[in-house]
């Protein structure tokens, strides 16, 4: 997809729907300058061209009972894109497994993969990697404390 020319008010204006996207359209309008007729037809047009692609709620995992987080290296026995697609696939519809990343270095995929215990963790990895005849090795990491988490993508410093 073709990147979308953004020009200061349309960085203004995604930088606040990241903050808060429950904003009423005037207050939006007031802090970065426009009418809200305007701001609303710049995040529809935002919308349409697939820049905004979610509206969700960010929920506090500890308000919800007892969870884990845990960082997963996996290495493939082979490389061959038909088996890289299958794993990447079978990640997509984990719902535990929060994201996954393709990478370069020593391992193949980064997989953050949440769980309420080390128990469900298990009966997860058993579920989504034990069975991989592909798999080589994978090698987890216990988050002991969430320090940031943040899916923001900074728009400072970009010239349009």
């Amino acid at each position: 997809m073709p990147s979308l020319d953004l020009d200061r008010l349309d960085r203004a204006i995604l930088t606040t729907l990241q903050q808060n996207n429950l904003l009423p359209a005037d207050r939006l309008a007031e802090k970065v300058g426009l009418s809200s007729s305007a701001v609303q037809r710049r995040i529809k047009r935002l919308r349409a061209a697939g820049v905004i692609t979610a509206d969700v709620s960010i929920l506090d995992p500890k308000a919800l009972g007892p969870s884990a987080l845990f960082i997963v290296d996996v290495t493939m026995e082979r490389e061959s894109m038909a088996l890289f697609e299958a794993f990447r696939r079978r990640m997509l519809a984990a719902p535990e497994v929060q994201q996954c990343y393709y990478v370069t270095g020593d391992s193949d995929f980064i997989v953050v993969i949440a769980a309420t215990d080390l128990q469900e963790y298990e009966e997860i990895v058993g579920r989504l990697l034990f069975d991989d005849s592909n798999l080589k090795r994978f090698r987890t990491s216990v988050v002991l404390n969430r320090v940031k988490a943040s899916l923001t993508v900074p728009l400072t410093g970009r010239d349009s």
